[in-house]
């Protein structure tokens, strides 16, 4: 009794560190969420070999230079990075309708061009398929088929 008395009323100061223990504990599981999608992309991050993107294209390829498609110059892959697109993989991942928008909203100048090949070409330099695409490439003219 006389422990009771001296303690008080602290229900409020209890219930607050249960607030602030549940909320430390959401803080922890979005962490390892986090942490676990980080890791996953990590394993699927395939290794770019310059040495055989040159050997096939006969010409130095920078990693994750998106002119490598056949159909995208300079100006589109600006256009394309400035709507945050940069990779060979966030491309690959787009789709072909999501290319032509943003061509369309390139303006007149972008919207004669055909994205229709884009997401696959980026797909096989994104896997390192170089050879494959090399082929491809040459039954392409501008990103589409002679």
């Amino acid at each position: 009794m006389i422990g009771k008395a001296a303690a008080g009323n602290n229900t409020r100061e209890i219930d607050e560190w249960k607030n602030k223990y549940s909320a430390l504990e959401k803080d922890l599981a979005d962490c390892n969420k986090k942490l676990n999608s980080k890791d996953q992309n990590t394993l699927n991050i395939i290794p770019f070999d310059a040495t055989l993107a040159k050997s096939i294209f006969g010409k130095a390829v920078k990693e994750n230079d998106l002119k490598i498609v056949e159909g995208i110059g300079p100006k589109i892959e600006q256009l394309f990075k400035d709507h945050g697109i940069a990779t060979w993989k966030e491309l690959s991942e787009t789709s072909v309708h999501k290319c032509q928008d943003i061509l369309d909203d390139g303006g007149e100048a972008y919207k004669i061009h055909s994205p229709i090949t884009w997401p696959e070409q980026a797909r096989l330099a994104y896997e390192g398929k170089w050879q494959r695409l090399h082929e491809w490439q040459d039954f392409l003219k501008g990103g589409r088929i002679k």
